[in-house]
């Protein structure tokens, strides 16, 4: 039977290997992030199926950037039905449906998560955004893109300004090392990518003297007042916020 120490072992392993592979990208992505702070833009987030749990990690979140757009189609989460959220997400046009409805432009930031990075919403998504003037943030595996079945002109990778590799091996299992069959690491890794971006953009954000606006938890004294200030200044442009 396995162990939980040797689970975490495992994760933390992976964990660290990709912090390392993706140091210089890191950095770059704060750059971005910092670069929409300091013109009061938006950090748009996208993706779909399984994904989605890092769209939900960057939006509204105790901790979080409070300048975000989360970028949705109900359709794409598998709450809503399992088999039509992958259909969706290799329906073209859809992104530019979401698109059409609010977009990134200039001075924005799109972070698209995705792991296979091949589907065509989140590779239409980054084009379109990219085509509108925005830089992209692709957070995918590189083996995974090169593993999987072309659905787009391009992939992620290709898209992106700024691309993080999460090394999930296709598939996305850890366990058995010798046969991955479950413990997925994808959802894993893509919120601790976001989070190492959040720590260097607060750490170099407050150096330099930026008012870096991050929600509170409404659990801990102070943090609703803190939250009421923010949402007075992002609910007009994040409807999302209401």
């Amino acid at each position: 039977m396995v162990s939980a120490t040797e689970i975490w072992k495992s994760t933390s392993e992976k964990l660290a290997a990709a912090q390392e592979a993706n140091a210089e990208a890191l950095s770059a992505a704060a750059d971005l992030v910092l670069g929409v702070i300091r013109s009061d833009a938006l950090v748009f987030t996208a993706g779909a199926g399984h994904s989605l749990a890092a769209v939900a990690e960057t939006f509204y979140r105790a901790g979080g950037l409070a300048c975000v757009y989360p970028l949705y189609h109900p359709e794409l989460l598998p709450l809503h039905g399992a088999q039509h959220s992958t259909k969706t997400e290799r329906r073209s046009g859809l992104a530019e449906e979401v698109l059409a409805e609010r977009a990134p432009g200039p001075g924005d930031v799109l972070v698209v998560f995705s792991t296979s990075g091949v589907n065509p919403y989140p590779v239409e998504l980054a084009a379109g955004a990219r085509r509108r003037g925005a830089a992209v943030i692709a957070v995918t595996s590189r083996e995974c893109v090169a593993a999987a079945p072309r659905r787009s002109a391009t992939t992620l990778v290709e898209e992106g300004t700024v691309v993080l590799d999460s090394l999930v091996i296709p598939g996305d299992a850890s366990h058995p090392a010798d046969g991955p069959r479950t413990a997925p690491l994808s959802t894993v890794v893509n919120a601790f990518l976001w989070n190492l971006i959040l720590a260097e953009v607060y750490d170099r954000g407050t150096a330099e003297g930026l008012d870096v606006p991050l929600w509170r938890s409404s659990n801990v004294e102070g943090g609703d007042e803190a939250n009421t200030a923010l949402l007075a200044k992002y609910l007009p442009r994040v409807p999302a916020l209401r």
